[in-house]
């Protein structure tokens, strides 16, 4: 029996890596043979996180990894998705230290090779049952509804800020569509398959939920800590995170906007202060997260070994991705 989700994930990572390259190949066919393709190993690659929450939700309700690991390549199938889009969108040229899809094959190829396995997973989960496409299809609108709201453009974002725009809630609003849906969504599949009711399944949709938003916060909260450590930051780098910064240090913006002006800007004096400011208290918001994902299944399950595993489960994958494991 696995005593960590660590131990879970590795103990369940040849079973999902296997079961997502072969639908993965099979989606592709011949037009574009993983095995000599140079994208393969950023496709196939990462630890499948939410995925493996999936399969352990659904083995802690009393369900199989039968039943289960379909489900968590539709999952890992919509994430590798976003993955590719983002990229393109952002720019990034590296990713799991490969070079990004779009560096590759072009931006073109890589919108619609997205857009191509968005579409499987919805197949895949709608031939499945009702119920499941529904979750993955919302799951996809919701995620790309988050990407929409992201601010990148710092010239643009500075503007806004001048004017008055973007609220303390807008993070909220990103967290949970950006990352907390999809964990959300998995979980809820989770319990989908071991044949849970609907009140079962949205506890275990809050849950994942719940994870997926510590997880994005702890995320951009490594980028604060970056910059603090450097005493540098770039414009590229700030946009992103000025939905974070306004949540968290609302008395920022003034310099905040000065600083959007600026390819690059030196970390000191009141700005420097306010960066570390926001991130002691992201970093008790992130913790609140994790325990209200804990909170939210305790005393509805036996007090066995899954169950004990599943509360593990919030707190071992953000320590993960603090002790600077890739969690992508």
């Amino acid at each position: 029996m696995s005593v960590s989700f660590h131990d879970f994930a590795t103990d369940l990572k040849p079973a999902l890596d296997a079961a997502f390259t072969e639908q993965l190949a099979r989606l592709l066919g011949d037009t574009q043979p993983l095995h000599c393709w140079s994208g393969e190993r950023l496709l196939t690659g990462g630890k499948k996180i939410r995925g493996t929450l999936l399969c352990l939700v659904a083995t802690t309700l009393g369900g199989s990894l039968e039943r289960a690991i379909p489900r968590a390549v539709a999952v890992e199938l919509i994430h590798t998705a976003t993955l590719i889009h983002d990229d393109f969108v952002d720019q990034h040229r590296v990713r799991r230290d490969e070079p990004a899809i779009w560096t590759l094959d072009g931006a073109r190829r890589a919108v619609l090779l997205g857009d191509v396995i968005f579409s499987e997973a919805i197949r895949m989960m709608s031939e499945t049952g009702r119920e499941d496409g529904m979750i993955v299809s919302r799951a996809i609108a919701e995620v790309s509804r988050g990407a929409c709201q992201e601010p990148l453009d710092p010239a643009a974002l500075r503007e806004r800020l001048v004017a008055g725009g973007m609220d303390a809630t807008l993070y909220e609003k990103i967290i949970r569509l950006k990352t907390g849906v999809l964990f959300g969504a998995a979980c809820q599949l989770g319990a989908l398959a071991a044949g849970a009711d609907d009140r079962l399944q949205q506890m275990w949709r809050r849950y994942g939920t719940d994870i997926g938003e510590a997880y994005q916060i702890a995320d951009d909260l490594h980028d604060i800590e970056h910059a603090l450590r450097t005493r540098s930051v770039t414009a590229g780098v700030l946009a992103p995170l000025a939905p974070a910064l306004l949540c968290f240090a609302c008395e920022i913006r003034p310099n905040l906007s000065e600083a959007l002006r600026q390819e690059s800007v030196v970390l000191e004096g009141e700005f420097m202060e306010q960066l570390r400011a926001a991130a002691v208290l992201m970093a008790g918001e992130k913790e609140k997260r994790v325990q209200a994902a804990v909170a939210g299944i305790a005393g509805d399950f036996p007090d066995d070994g899954l169950s004990f595993l599943a509360q593990r489960a919030p707190g071992d994958l953000i320590r993960m991705l603090d002790e600077g494991a890739s969690v992508p």
